[in-house]
């Protein structure tokens, strides 16, 4: 509770915090009453955010809607984290061109353990509730779904980029993928949620929980706020394992330091904006230093990657992987500003040299190597057969070439 006075600037002050970073917000006046009254008689209310287990490797572009639900717990946000245990047997085929296959329950539940191990890293467990859609929709039975298929007409399933798109590419839709938005739209009904927050490529769904909330006799629509897709470490495409652009939150201390110090100082800030959980008014002073050269880029950069590591590693494990890093990149003249190359784990030295355009030829490189030319993090490398694991190294050819490269 707090006095009149300064109720409105704290909501003010909160609402630009829940703006940060969004894509889309659909109903914001019903938001700002939320945390009206969030502080004004310590009411709190629903939000919910829904996730298919889909794939058990987490990554930080996955993180971003978790930090979001972060900060409406700040200012009043009761989460409902929903596992869609019952709909990610069916498969979301948002954004995609072809039927999903559906997961196995086994698959499903397999999945879901790393979401519930890892998620109370960011979120308060106080104010999160893990909850799992096969509760209630289990219980639906067919008289319920037969009336949830009722309040919606295929035209409206139609609406959809890409539902549109394969019906007029004559490509199939099956029935059942008519039902997803239709069983994640009334979880919103089941959990009588205030907000549903979710990737601004979900919304269709999105909406479809505002008007399953009118349909079923809720009194309210529920606020929807939608953030954008990550970029991933080359600064261009979304963050995605596929691409090797990512950074892994189950990374050693030591890879998730030195890929966010590999970031570029443009990319950076929207990194902060994401995922940082510093105040915007603590950022923009980081902006103001950097734009009057009072701060170094590179020390910015440096407290982004310690919070982001320490998040999941601990602070002494920080530390130690902060000190290995300025080990290899701060000593011996090694530039800030490598070349990086990406390549598979257990990948021949020779080749990375040739294929990253360091060295011409596999003969000059194993020439070299054998001279004595090569250094590998600092320490010389006189192996022409050497393999390079999982991690991220510094290549160095003479005295003036250099190259970071990223395995994987």
């Amino acid at each position: 509770m707090i006095d009149d006075k300064n109720l409105e600037s704290k909501v003010e002050e909160a609402l630009s915090e829940i703006q940060r970073g969004t894509s889309e917000i659909i109903g914001l006046s019903y938001i700002k009453e939320l945390v009206y009254n969030f502080y004004k008689f310590n009411k709190r209310f629903i939000v919910k955010a829904g996730f298919d287990p889909t794939a058990p490797d987490l990554h930080l572009g996955h993180t971003v809607l978790l930090q979001k639900l972060a900060t409406f717990q700040k200012y009043g946000g009761n989460i409902k984290f929903l596992i869609g245990d019952f709909t990610g047997m069916i498969g979301d085929p948002s954004g995609k061109s072809e039927t999903r296959k559906p997961l196995s329950r086994e698959q499903i539940l397999k999945n879901a353990k790393t979401y519930e191990e890892q998620v109370f890293k960011i979120l308060d467990s106080t104010y999160t509730e893990v909850c799992f859609n096969s509760k209630w929709l289990g219980e639906l039975g067919s008289d319920g779904i037969l009336k949830l298929t009722s309040k919606f007409s295929v035209a409206r399933m139609l609406e959809r980029d890409d539902f549109s798109k394969r019906y007029k590419e004559n490509l199939p839709i099956s029935i059942v993928e008519f039902m997803y938005p239709l069983l994640q739209g009334y979880d919103s009904v089941a959990l009588n949620c205030d907000i549903e927050c979710g990737g601004n490529d979900q919304k269709f769904n999105l909406l479809v929980g505002r008007n399953l909330q009118r349909s079923y006799g809720l009194n309210k629509e529920q606020s929807v706020l939608m953030v954008p897709l990550l970029e991933g470490l080359d600064g261009v495409n979304k963050m995605s394992k596929s691409l090797n652009n990512y950074i892994g939150i189950t990374e050693s201390p030591n890879e998730m330091y030195a890929k966010t110090m590999s970031i570029s100082d443009e990319i950076m800030w929207r990194y902060y904006e994401l995922l940082s959980s510093i105040s915007l008014k603590e950022l923009n002073e980081l902006k103001k230093g950097v734009e009057i050269n009072s701060l170094h880029p590179k020390k910015v950069k440096e407290q982004l990657a310690f919070e982001l590591t320490s998040r999941y590693h601990g602070e002494n494990s920080t530390k130690q992987a902060q000190e290995n890093f300025n080990n290899i990149f701060s000593k011996n003249g090694i530039p800030n500003d490598m070349t990086e190359f990406y390549a598979k784990s257990n990948s021949w030295i020779c080749k990375v040299l040739v294929d990253s355009k360091i060295l011409k030829s596999s003969s000059e490189a194993r020439r070299d190597i054998r001279a004595g030319a090569l250094k590998i993090n600092g320490e010389k490398m006189t192996d022409e057969n050497f393999k390079l694991n999982s991690g991220i190294y510094v290549l160095q050819i003479g005295k003036r070439k250099f190259l970071k490269a990223i395995i994987k």
